[in-house]
């Protein structure tokens, strides 16, 4: 019974379960966020969950409802429903659905022997479903018009593509290096490339926030008013966490691979090289993704001193907060 409190202390609604002041908390709630099981979430079962969330707001949870129940409801909804806009997310764009959604799209742009055609769908590819998470886990609390969307996704493919295309031709043309060598080279240039353009994609396609601002709450949620210094702060954070991202999921297979390729076991079973590269993939990146998001919380903290004069004036709280989005 003490390990069951341990694991689920006292309910508290729109907080999360895990402390965010350490990484470690930070980790385990985004484990949460991201749990693939949310996505087979029926209707019925968020309609319930939203239900029950909503008794307990009223006072009225019925009699023998657990911790556990109530924890679990706030994970559902936050995993499915939009904290700004209180909509669906479609479920491809959660970041429960990034991994299931965007490991096959991992593995063809880490496939050995692409042709430039191939190198250049898969970044078109993975910076279009980089695009659509971004703009569903965006902070939401004033409108993005279409066309920032379209900048961003323009800009980001282009960069990715551009990017990629120039390393492969680099590559090609360089006579300094064995055929071993540039085959692994080759495999390590989808990171450069994804890095710089899934930068490039948070900060072109949320560059509204840092025109319009975002909001600020108190600590009892209330709104304060709208910040340009907490937008930079938020985009700034969202650009490190993406940086990062893709440094594990394509660095750790393309080692992995060339490491059992030297040991000769994918050449006497070359059937095999599909489904392995597959498999190291998609658990490269299932770790790297809560680890690269826990780096910042979602509810971010700033001191009333760093925003504008006129918001400093408008509450009397040293500590207000803002959704970072993810």
């Amino acid at each position: 019974m003490k390990r069951m409190e341990a694991q689920y202390p006292p309910f508290q609604l729109n907080k999360p379960r895990f402390d965010q002041s350490s990484f470690n908390g930070r980790l385990r709630h985004f484990l949460d966020v991201i749990d693939p099981r949310t996505l087979l979430t029926t209707s019925q079962q968020l309609e319930n969950a939203i239900g029950l969330l909503d008794k307990y707001k009223s006072g009225n949870v019925p009699g023998g409802t657990t911790y556990k129940q109530l924890w679990e409801a706030q994970k559902i909804k936050q995993a499915i429903i939009h904290p700004d806009t209180g909509e669906k997310i479609f479920m491809p764009f959660r970041m429960s659905g990034f991994v299931p959604f965007g490991s096959f799209i991992v593995v063809g742009m880490l496939l050995p022997n692409s042709s430039m055609k191939q190198v250049i769908f898969w970044q078109w590819l993975n910076q279009s479903h980089n695009a659509c998470v971004n703009f569903a886990n965006r902070n939401a609390s004033k409108p993005t018009p279409l066309k920032r969307f379209v900048l961003g996704y323009v800009g980001a493919v282009s960069t990715a593509v551009s990017i990629a295309v120039a390393l492969n031709l680099l590559i090609k043309r360089a006579s300094a290096f064995s055929t071993t060598t540039k085959l692994l080279i080759q495999r390590l240039v989808p990171f450069p490339a994804t890095a710089t353009a899934s930068t490039c994609n948070v900060l072109l396609m949320r560059n509204s926030e840092l025109s319009e601002g975002i909001e600020v709450l108190d600590k009892q949620g209330n709104t304060v008013g709208t910040s340009q210094v907490a937008a930079k702060k938020a985009l700034k954070e969202t650009a490190i966490t993406r940086m990062f991202l893709p440094a594990p999921i394509l660095l750790i297979p393309p080692l992995v691979m060339s490491f059992l390729e030297k040991r000769r076991f994918l050449i006497r079973n070359p059937r095999l090289h599909l489904p392995i590269n597959s498999v190291v993939c998609t658990l490269a990146f299932g770790l790297a993704l809560p680890v690269a998001i826990a780096f910042f919380p979602q509810i971010s903290q700033i001191q009333r001193e760093q925003l504008e004069p006129a918001l400093q004036s408008s509450t009397t709280e040293s500590t207000l907060y803002y959704n970072k989005g993810l």
